[in-house]
């Protein structure tokens, strides 16, 4: 995997603010490049000193294995939780609908800047832009 694509997601992920997450999609999102499993990968093999745990499944399930330590940081910066979590029955999610992180316009433009990384360099040559003359 490439050392930009890295920095670009360690970079975004930095920029999560405390009580708020994304889904893995949507810091590839964010970037124009890559998808889900190539933002996870970056997360597991470089998301340490990172808030890793503000990057997390669509569905709001915490990443795999780090329940209990995920739970204890979600607790602490208060992001809005769904179901049980407490007890031998605990089931819980981050409620994504209200902890997704919404960007203010002077965040897009940090977010802008790391997208910036990949254009135009990465484009796909088989799909036709504006560039392109037939």
């Amino acid at each position: 995997m490439r050392t930009d694509y890295i920095d670009a997601v360690r970079d975004l992920v930095t920029l999560i603010p405390p009580g708020r997450v994304l889904a893995y999609g949507d810091v590839a999102e964010l970037l124009g490049l890559g998808g889900p499993r190539q933002v996870g990968s970056v997360m597991s093999h470089h998301g340490d000193n990172l808030p890793w745990w503000r990057v997390l499944r669509a569905s709001g399930q915490p990443p795999e294995g780090h329940d209990e330590r995920a739970l204890a940081e979600y607790r602490k910066e208060q992001t809005p939780l769904r179901g049980k979590t407490s007890g031998q029955d605990a089931s819980w999610k981050v409620d994504m609908r209200r902890a997704r992180w919404q960007p203010a316009e002077q965040e897009w433009l940090s977010l802008d800047a790391l997208a910036e990384r990949f254009e135009p360099r990465d484009r796909i040559l088989s799909e036709p832009d504006d560039e392109m003359v037939p």
